[in-house]
């Protein structure tokens, strides 16, 4: 019976938990079934229609994790609230947070963009899409509560919108530009309109920023002094933004700042100051720029410092010892400045230390023995010094070393066999080391763990060839540079047990006479650099098989050909190809549709420029087909590549024809030279789209045109060379409008057939001339330096009376050449307005009226040719004080009076001043060792005649003896050329 019950009432018990179960299931379903979604229709309609003005693409080698939001919105879910990457408030709905970052997008970003309609926003990430080229709309002053803007990486071009400006709730701007993935070629997208006004609009209005990165933004103005006062910032990216002037100090001392890059923008002077102990800095990265002077002892203060990267610059005096105060440093890169003694011994104490980068300074004394104590080492670079002694036996201690380069320096003895062994060492470089006792190559096993080795440009004292079969036991080996070592290669054979995993191999200067038969089965191959060898006859066709092969360095060789086929190979994805100076015949062979990177100057090629170039995948980055034979027009096809085309040198051919006008889309173009070639015409209007110029040079052809003043609207040209053309009219516009080219440095217009005068004030807007901000000691050339493959362009110019080849084009180079052309009236005096100017000729044109004495302004002056004109007067005395002035030429005007007193001017030759005669003086008697004036020299005695006349029986004795014998050589040699003969 009591079972019975229990039964029953546990029975009871089971339906009234499965009734209050299903009872709360209701309940929960009403409930939510009753709760409306957070989102806002209104808010999700304009997400809806903002997915619309986009598409979905994810571009080929898109390298970062990226996944397209868009794609599901509206998919699953009503509720935008919960949705990829957005974020809504919670009481209001209203969405606050946009996070679109990596999404894929494509397409232009319209001025009216649904986006702006979203005004409760605070947080807005678009980083990392692309927006194929388009503007930064004005718009975003509608999204006054933002307080995040990320608009990075994102294809966008253009002039920022100051409307930005007007966010003034922003903690977080991030307007980086630099090549984005999508970006054609790495280039400034972004700029900015009153770069002054601008930056301290910005100081003065966001003064909540916590966070600035204008990287990649082509500000080119100095940073103003109001950003001393943005006391929220924590952190600066102003990387590569063509900075100028003074970088005020003051930046530095904001106590909240943990990050300052300043990294690549070579003319930004400025120094470090005194570092006080309440500063946050973590990161302190001035990697090439001009800034100098030392490091401050109060270094040490910057106890929460990670990184110091002080690389490239002017720095100099000793490092000091308070760098081994900084307990949490990590990297510290002090490379090429100009640090003198020995590293001091408190490095020792930084235990943190992974990166320890010394190189090219002038530091002495042993190797650092202080940097055995850093355990977790894995970079030492000490090459490019004066390091003395020897590299110490204990250092297979830093067990965690992976590079070490010493080369460079003076150590002597042996390469400690602890360092052969070190397990994680990938790369070693030991150029220029003086070996007493070298590890031999038939101990190589010793570095059987080696990932990378490097024994480029040694001075090993090797009497044969090594030969190449003994790395084959090296099997974790995927990098081998043996550069400057004398290789044989002729043991390896096709069953050899040598390594076919190698991703890199650079046989550079080992004296190879013929292709290395086992590269063709290294099918992980990318880099390959066989330059500088004795390597003849043809370029294998098995070369073009290796399809992981990018890189391929031929050049200077006595290659003539190129084995079977002169079809682009498919498979093949070579992007840099050098062959320069080899000897190369026939038709230029491109035998990849990828190639960005084409240098084949210096060879035989004849026939026409190949139209392959225009057919690519990619488009060219450089074409360098300057010094062969190449006939034919330039092909017009080039036009559809411009826009990643960054430099065209076909110099030195016989191009005939016009110069296309297919430069509307090269806006990445910094050189052109086509000189020394056939063509005639007129310069193509489209140049004028070429914003990025740097070099145009179009001498010694055949092209008939005015001065090109369209030209001035180039914001970066330096270097005009229309030299040996047919150019006329003037030099000057008849309105009286600004002569223009604000950064021109060289300008060469001589033997043309220009004319009329210069007015007085032709000079005065010349202002890369008249004065300059880039005086460092560290020398800066013309190129382009932001490329994989460095690549520098070079002119030659009339100084001192000679042609000079100048192969790179010096930044602070200056000179103007307007000779040869049929210029009159009077040379204008604003010519001393041009302080910086170094080589100035004027040369037969017809000039009259008086040397200016301005002249005596440029204290830079190191040439002045004036020769050839109808100059009448003096010359200015006080050009005798131009201590700079080298080479002078005056000869052939009308001058009178004294030549001036100063030691440049009594070092000339006579043919100086000579067709002037009216010129005399004291000094021109020393110059010439003639009488010119019977009121300037004494009379010559019978005695001095004699001697005078001895003298001259000598000197004419011993020019007629090298003669004589020079002549009985070229008979003799003539005449036995006639026996062959016969």
């Amino acid at each position: 019976m009591i079972g019975s019950n229990y039964s029953s009432s546990f029975s009871f018990f089971l339906r009234a938990i499965v009734l209050l179960l299903f009872s709360i299931s209701n309940f929960v379903s009403t409930f939510a079934s009753l709760t409306p979604d957070l989102c806002h229709p209104d808010q999700r309609d304009i997400l809806l229609e903002l997915k619309t003005e986009f598409k979905i693409q994810k571009p080929d080698g898109y390298s970062i994790t990226s996944y397209p939001k868009t794609e599901s919105w509206g998919n699953s879910s009503t509720d935008c609230c919960n949705w990829d990457g957005v974020t809504c408030h919670t009481e209001s709905g209203k969405v606050i947070g946009l996070d679109l970052s990596c999404s894929c997008l494509h397409g232009q970003f319209q001025p009216n963009s649904s986006l702006f309609r979203l005004k409760h926003l605070t947080s807005l990430n678009l980083a990392y899409n692309n927006f194929t080229l388009s503007p930064i709309p004005d718009k975003f002053y509608n999204l006054m509560l933002l307080k995040t803007l990320n608009l990075s990486r994102s294809s966008l071009k253009g002039q920022i919108p100051r409307e930005i400006l007007q966010l003034t709730n922003l903690v977080s701007l991030d307007l980086s530009s630099y090549v984005s993935i999508y970006s054609p070629s790495p280039s400034l997208l972004l700029s900015i309109k009153n770069p002054p006004f601008f930056l301290r609009l910005l100081a003065r209005n966001l003064r909540n920023l916590t966070a600035l990165d204008m990287s990649y933004v082509n500000i080119s103005s100095e940073i103003p002094h109001e950003f001393s006062y943005m006391l929220s910032l924590r952190s600066l990216h102003l990387e590569r933004c063509s900075l100028v002037g003074e970088f005020p100090s003051g930046v530095f001392m904001i106590p909240s700042l943990q990050s300052i890059i300043l990294d690549y923008n070579p003319v930004l002077r400025g120094s470090l100051p005194v570092f006080h102990r309440n500063n946050s800095l973590q990161v302190l990265r001035l990697w090439e720029t001009s800034f100098s002077g030392i490091i401050p002892d109060s270094i040490g203060n910057l106890k929460h410092l990670v990184d110091l990267t002080l690389a490239y610059s002017n720095f100099s005096g000793r490092i000091p010892s308070s760098l081994g105060e900084l307990s949490n440093l990590s990297s510290l890169s002090l490379s090429s400045n100009h640090f003198t003694g020995e590293v001091p011994s408190s490095i020792g104490n930084l235990k943190q230390l992974i990166s320890f980068d010394v190189s090219s300074n002038q530091l002495t004394g042993n190797f650092p023995s202080a940097l055995l104590n850093l355990t977790k080492l894995s970079v030492i670079f000490l090459d490019s010094n004066q390091f003395t002694g020897s590299l110490p036996p204990n250092i297979g201690q830093l067990s965690k070393l992976e590079s070490l380069s010493v080369s460079g320096n003076s150590f002597t003895g042996a390469v400690p066999s602890y360092l052969l062994q070190i397990s994680s060492l990938t790369e070693l470089e030991l150029d220029d080391y003086q070996l007493s006792d070298l590890v031999g190559f038939e101990n190589v096993s010793l570095f059987s763990n080696l990932q990378d080795l490097s024994f480029i440009s040694n001075n090993f004292r090797v009497s044969s060839p090594v030969d190449l079969n003994v790395f084959s036991s090296l099997k974790q080996l995927v990098v081998l540079y043996l550069s400057g070592i004398p290789l044989s290669t002729a043991n390896i054979t096709s069953d050899s047990d040598f390594s076919s995993k190698f991703q890199s191999l650079s046989f550079s200067g080992c004296n190879i006479t013929e292709f290395p038969e086992f590269i063709r089965d290294q099918r992980n191959l990318k880099y390959l650099y066989l330059s500088n060898n004795n390597i003849k006859g043809q370029v294998p066709d098995w070369l073009w098989r290796l399809q992981e092969l990018q890189d391929l360095d031929l050049s200077h060789n006595s290659l003539s050909g190129f084995d079977g086929s002169l079809k682009a190979v498919p498979g093949s994805h070579i992007q840099m190809l050098d062959l320069r100076s080899n000897a190369f015949q026939g038709r230029l062979f491109i035998p990849s549709t990828s190639i960005a990177y084409l240098f084949a100057s210096s060879n035989n090629f004849t026939g026409e420029i190949p139209r392959s170039l225009c057919g690519g995948q990619s488009s060219p980055t450089i074409i360098d087909l300057s010094n062969n034979n190449f006939h034919g027009s330039i092909p017009r096809c080039l036009g559809s590549h411009m826009s990643s085309l960054a430099d065209l040198n076909l110099r030195n051919n016989s191009l005939s024809g016009s110069l296309p006008d297919m430069f509307m889309h090269a806006y990445e173009l910094e050189s052109i030279d086509v000189s020394h070639n056939r063509l005639e015409g007129e310069l193509p209007a489209s140049l004028t789209s070429c914003s990025a110029l740097e070099v145009l040079n179009v001498e010694s052809n055949e092209i008939n045109d005015t001065f090109p003043f369209q030209l001035s609207s180039l914001q970066k040209l330096h270097v005009l060379v229309l030299r040996s053309n047919k150019f006329h009219g003037k030099l000057y516009q008849s309105d009286g409008a600004w002569f223009g080219f604000p950064q021109l440095k060289i300008i060469d217009v001589s033997n043309n057939d220009f004319l009329g005068t210069l007015p007085s004030d032709y000079f005065l807007n010349w202002t890369a001339i008249s004065s300059n901000e880039d005086k460092d000691r560290q020398p800066h050339y013309i190129g382009n330096s932001s490329l994989n493959y460095r690549y520098y362009s070079s002119v030659v110019l009339m100084n001192k009376g000679v042609l000079m080849v100048m192969e790179r084009i010096l930044t602070v180079y200056t000179a103007i050449d307007f000779s040869g052309n049929r210029i009159h009236g009077q040379v204008p005096e604003s010519i001393g307005l041009l302080k910086e100017l170094h080589v100035l000729n004027l040369s037969s044109n017809a000039f009259t009226g008086y040397i200016p004495s301005s002249l005596a302004n440029i204290t830079a002056l190191e040439s002045l040719d004036l020769s050839q004109n109808m100059l009448s007067g003096e010359i200015p005395p006080k050009l005798g004080d131009l201590s700079s002035l080298e080479w002078i030429n005056v000869s052939h005007n009308q001058l009178v009076g004294s030549i001036p007193q100063g030691t440049q001017f009594q070092r000339q030759n006579c043919s100086s001043y000579e067709g002037n005669p009216g010129l005399f003086g004291p000094s021109l008697k020393d110059i010439c060792r003639e009488k010119t004036s019977p009121e300037s020299e004494p009379p010559v005695s019978s005695e001095e005649e004699e001697e005078e006349e001895s003298f001259s029986w000598v000197a004419a004795g011993l020019g007629f003896a090298p003669g004589l014998v020079f002549g009985f050589t070229i008979g003799y040699i003539k005449k036995n050329l006639g026996r062959n003969k016969n």
